[in-house]
C-alpha cells in the first residue's frame, strides 16, 4: 500500500461510518457517487483515497460495502463490539450517555462509574461506584471517556492499573500520564479560542 497522508487517514472513519450506514440501509454495493453523498467528499477525492489501498471496485459495478468495510475496520484497528466505559456522570458525563451514538463505528458506552452512583437514576447505562471498577469492569474493556473534576490523577492511575490503554480526556487538568496509555485530549475552550482567531483573520 502506498504511503497515506494524514487528510486521507482522517477521511478513513467517515468512509466507515457512512458504509456501516449504507449497510443497514440495504445496500450491498456502492457507486463512489453514491458514497459521496454520504460523506459530503467529491468522489474523486473518494476514489482517489481508495486507490491507495488496492483495486477495491469495478468499473460499471462499484465498490462491495462488506469488503471495504473489512478493509477500513483492518486500516483502523477498529471493533464495532468494543466496550467503552464513561467515568464521571456528572451533567457532561450524563449528556455522553444520552448522546452514545458511536454503534455505527466503534461500539458503546455499555456501563459508567461515578463517586456518587446513587445520583445517576435513571442513567441510560447502569452506573457504578468507581470503588466497585475492578470488579465491574467489563472485560476486554480498553477504553474509558474521563468527565470528572476531582481525583484526577489517582483516576488515570486506577484505570490504568486495571488494563484501561486509551482515555478521551475532558478534564482540563495536568497530570502524569501513565506509561502504555494513550490520552486523547478534548479541549472545548482551545477549539473556540482556535476558531474565533480563524475567523478573524479570514475578516481582515
Amino acid at each position: 500500500m502506498k504511503k497515506t497522508s494524514n487528510a486521507t487517514l482522517r477521511r478513513y472513519p467517515i468512509y466507515l461510518k457512512a458504509l456501516r450506514k449504507a449497510k443497514l440501509d440495504g445496500k450491498d454495493r456502492i457507486m463512489s457517487s453514491e458514497l459521496a453523498k454520504y460523506v459530503d467528499i467529491k468522489s474523486t477525492t473518494i476514489r482517489r483515497d481508495f486507490s491507495l489501498i488496492g483495486s477495491l471496485g469495478k468499473q460499471g459495478y462499484g465498490y462491495n460495502v462488506d469488503e471495504l468495510i473489512h478493509i477500513f475496520s483492518e486500516e483502523l484497528g477498529v471493533n464495532y463490539d468494543e466496550k467503552i466505559i464513561l467515568v464521571g456522570a456528572g451533567n457532561l458525563g450524563r449528556a455522553m450517555l444520552n448522546y452514545n451514538k458511536w454503534n455505527d463505528v466503534v461500539g458503546e458506552i455499555v456501563c459508567a462509574f461515578d463517586k456518587y452512583p446513587e445520583h445517576c437514576q435513571n442513567a441510560a447505562v447502569p452506573v457504578y461506584d468507581i470503588k466497585d471498577i475492578k470488579e465491574k469492569l467489563p472485560e476486554g474493556c480498553r477504553i474509558a471517556i474521563l468527565c470528572i473534576s476531582d481525583d484526577v490523577q489517582e483516576t488515570i492511575d486506577l484505570l490504568a492499573s486495571v488494563g484501561i490503554k486509551g482515555i478521551v480526556d475532558f478534564t482540563y487538568v495536568h497530570y502524569n500520564i501513565p506509561s502504555g496509555i494513550i490520552i486523547k485530549n478534548v479541549d472545548v475552550v482551545s477549539m473556540i479560542q482556535e476558531l474565533v482567531f480563524q475567523t478573524n483573520s479570514e475578516n481582515k
